[in-house]
């Protein structure tokens, strides 16, 4: 993947957010409102494909 360069924007009061280039989201095959993973890993900000947990009938 290429790399692109983004401004990080104030959204709400106690919000930002930094928007996706669509060639990213169009080769991830990510869809509008889909839910995603945010999480932090040293200096990185890692952004995952969520997965519902599978619950066991009994």
């Amino acid at each position: 993947m290429d790399s692109s360069i983004r401004r990080i924007r104030k959204t709400g009061k106690y919000s930002l957010s930094v928007t996706l280039p669509m060639n990213f989201v169009k080769e991830l095959k990510w869809r509008l409102k889909q839910k995603v993973v945010v999480s932090l890993r040293g200096s990185s900000i890692v952004i995952k494909d969520w997965k519902a947990k599978k619950t066991r009938n009994k």
